[in-house]
């Protein structure tokens, strides 16, 4: 059995992805998504709570980096530039990862239920990101409002990436940077 768990998160993540394509995230059951991937439902438990983090799994990892980036920027950089730079960061990330996205993306996009857990778990890095520049004593109030600017950008350059990957992540990040700096220049 030892063998046959061997890359079992992996397989689970994708067995799920091509079911929920296939048939619906609602019509298919963690133990569906087990026998496909070659595990038991047991097995399945041991990665992951429930059917829906079978997609958001990866979001710690993504924390894990963006938070070290902001930390790693010089001091002298402002906070909508200290993100973007923690941002720019992560697309090896994501661009690695671009196989599971793009098909992940699809399925909640028509999942109602999994776009208000999307919802949820980016406010819950926009909290941990404007957290990271309170580290580095931005105010709190600047501290989320450039972490949920910068979010909204980010989201933006992704989610057209993952739409069409010409350009690329790089490319729509600096044009999504821009254009929020551009914004925030406008006298509105």
């Amino acid at each position: 059995m030892a063998g046959s768990t061997s890359g079992a998160r992996a397989r689970l993540q994708q067995s799920a992805v091509e079911l929920f394509r296939a048939r619906g995230f609602d019509r298919t059951t963690a133990a569906e998504i087990a026998a496909r991937a070659g595990v038991t439902e047991r097995t399945f438990f041991r990665y992951f709570p429930d059917k829906r983090e079978v997609l958001f799994d990866g979001q710690a990892v993504l924390v894990e980096a963006l938070i070290a980036a902001i930390a790693d920027a010089p001091r002298e950089l402002g906070p909508l530039d200290v993100l973007f730079r923690a941002f720019r960061a992560v697309i090896p990330l994501l661009e690695n990862n671009r196989p599971f996205a793009k098909p992940r993306q699809e399925v909640i996009s028509v999942t109602p239920a999994l776009q208000e857990r999307e919802l949820a778990k980016l406010e819950a890095l926009s909290d941990a990101l404007a957290a990271a520049l309170e580290a580095r004593t931005v105010s709190q109030l600047h501290a989320s409002l450039a972490a949920r600017a910068g979010m909204a950008a980010f989201a933006e350059a992704t989610l057209s990436w993952l739409d069409a990957s010409e350009p690329g992540l790089a490319e729509r990040l600096d044009s999504v940077e821009a254009a929020l700096k551009d914004l925030l220049r406008q006298d509105l």
